[in-house]
């Protein structure tokens, strides 16, 4: 029986959250930029980070 299987889902949740809270550093981060730059990059992190929310939620538990 192949156990690498059963650990799938469980590092994939790790890594979705992992990149999840790196995009939360990068909204932290965003106060420190020019306010065109924020405007810019805070929509494609938000989507982003919705995405991945979304990936989460669809992850069996």
């Amino acid at each position: 029986m192949d156990s690498s299987n059963e650990f799938a889902p469980v590092y994939l949740r790790h890594d979705l959250m992992v990149e999840i809270g790196r995009l939360e550093m990068a909204m932290d981060h965003l106060v420190e930029r020019d306010p065109v730059q924020q405007e810019q990059l805070r929509p494609r992190i938000e989507s982003r980070m919705s995405h991945l929310i979304s990936e989460l939620d669809h992850l069996p538990a």
